[in-house]
């Protein structure tokens, strides 16, 4: 029912507009990351078909079948302020700038992230207009 009517997403929301007011989330800089979500590969369910939305990855040596979560965290209290799902073949670069909150001067990844700041949809300067640094761990 929550994922039916978009509840999940507004309650979210909600948590984090209440940890900005009382100054938890301080919106200097931003670490995003992504994790793999799996997912049964099989047709052994009740409809006999697979997710639509759902897609293999390799990771290493590995495949996946799933999704993928992207996430942006607040460099400074650790909280998540977003995450943003996907099929688990989407590349974590891609979803960058999904994940900022506007407000960042710093921005963290790993080596998944590497070149998100020239691409064509990079954030380059925050809200007030400040250049941001991208760090790739």
């Amino acid at each position: 029912m929550l994922i039916k009517n978009g509840l999940q997403e507004k309650l979210f929301a909600q948590v984090v507009e209440m940890l900005k007011e009382k100054g938890l989330i301080l919106k200097k800089g931003t670490i995003v990351d992504s994790t793999i979500i799996s997912a049964p590969s099989s047709t052994k369910n009740a409809d006999k078909k697979r997710d639509p939305e759902a897609h293999s990855v390799k990771k290493g040596n590995q495949w996946f079948f799933g999704y993928k979560a992207h996430i942006g965290v607040d460099k400074d209290s650790g909280l998540v302020h977003t995450i943003r799902v996907t099929g688990a073949n989407v590349h974590d670069v891609t979803m960058t700038s999904e994940l900022l909150t506007g407000e960042e001067n710093e921005i963290y990844g790993d080596s998944g992230y590497t070149g998100a700041d020239k691409r064509k949809d990079a954030v380059v300067r925050n809200n007030k207009g400040r250049r941001i640094n991208y760090k790739i761990n």
